[in-house]
């Protein structure tokens, strides 16, 4: 099949692509950059896919079967109408797919959400929510008006090698360092993760399988974890027993920590309030077996062990946590 991924170069799109070469198909790569470094048989296309203008010099006079829209541009966002100026230009009869990924942030909160559960609403607070979630309105609303074979992922955190967010490794360097792990409140905050190779599994059997148009999948680990049990897992892993500092949460804001930018006090973008989702139709329809978190978790330590530089540097916020949660007392630090 000829397919375009949107992205291709990064967390998802990297192994994505990879698989789609290693499978026959011919596989083109549309980011914003002059060249890439997936070999010779990918395709190179420039373009911005928030602009309408610069995806149609882009992709002039080609044709896919298949779209994958992985992008989501964090500094300026991604919106609905500028996703669906990229579906009007790749659409045809020739197309057979357009796989988005969405998040399971789409639904705004909540536990235990099923695939029919309402989305958020355009008012949410979050603009990404409030895209990730309008969206997906729009690309289903096509698909009833006009047809468009529009497939849907919802992963919650994703987790593996070459994650290119502060997570799993934000604990790893700390732990192998000896060094007690900050825990947000009582550490009972749920979390729930896919591994990234089940999710681009997933991708890869959307494009064949028939039942998969006009749906959205939710894709994780069946059961969430809390907190405290992440870092638990992530210290098992490494064969050391965690030493855990819980502290207030308005301790941590009041001492400057921050979820989005530097000084990140559990991960990046870690501590949020909780969504999780209901997880079977994925392996129902596509098929897809989940690997284990504790599975997942030891492959993607030893991609850390080979690639990562430890940011030793960030410990200076955790000792002033630290030394806050004695005193209790922001103006004693």
């Amino acid at each position: 099949m000829r397919v375009l991924v949107i992205g291709g170069t990064l967390f998802i799109g990297r192994p994505l692509v990879e698989e789609l070469v290693k499978a026959g198909h011919d596989v083109a790569i549309l980011h914003r950059k002059p060249k890439h470094d997936l070999g010779r048989r990918v395709e190179n296309l420039v373009g911005d896919r928030n602009d309408a203008e610069s995806v149609a010099r882009a992709l002039a006079g080609r044709r896919f079967d298949v779209v994958y829209d992985n992008v989501y541009d964090w500094e300026r966002g991604t919106s609905a109408a500028q996703v669906e100026a990229t579906v009007r230009i790749c659409s045809g009869d020739w197309l057979s797919r357009y796989i988005f990924m969405s998040s399971v942030a789409a639904y705004g909160d909540g536990l235990n959400h099923k695939e029919s559960d309402p989305l958020a609403p355009d008012y949410h607070a979050s603009p990404y929510v409030r895209q990730k979630a309008g969206t997906e309105r729009l690309l289903f609303r096509m698909h009833s008006q006009s047809g468009l074979p529009v497939v849907t992922f919802r992963p919650p955190f994703i987790y593996g090698a070459g994650n290119p967010y502060y997570r799993e490794q934000f604990f790893w360097d700390r732990l192998r360092a000896g060094r007690p792990v900050v825990i947000p409140g009582d550490g009972h905050r749920l979390m729930q993760f896919v591994y990234v190779n089940d999710l681009v599994q997933a991708l890869l059997r959307a494009m064949d399988e028939p039942r998969a148009v006009g749906e959205a999948f939710n894709i994780g680990d069946s059961k969430p974890v809390t907190q405290a049990e992440f870092v638990e897992k992530l210290a098992k892993v490494v064969g050391i027993e965690p030493t855990l500092a819980r502290v207030p949460r308005d301790l941590i804001a009041q001492a400057g920590g921050s979820v989005m930018e530097e000084p990140f006090y559990f991960g990046e973008y870690f501590d949020v309030p909780p969504i999780t989702e209901n997880i079977g139709k994925v392996s129902r329809v596509l098929k897809v077996k989940m690997t284990p978190l504790e599975a997942g978790l030891k492959e993607t330590f030893k991609w850390y062990t080979r690639n990562h530089k430890p940011r030793t540097s960030s410990f200076e916020f955790d000792d002033k946590l630290l030394a806050l949660a004695k005193t209790g007392s922001p103006a004693s630090v």
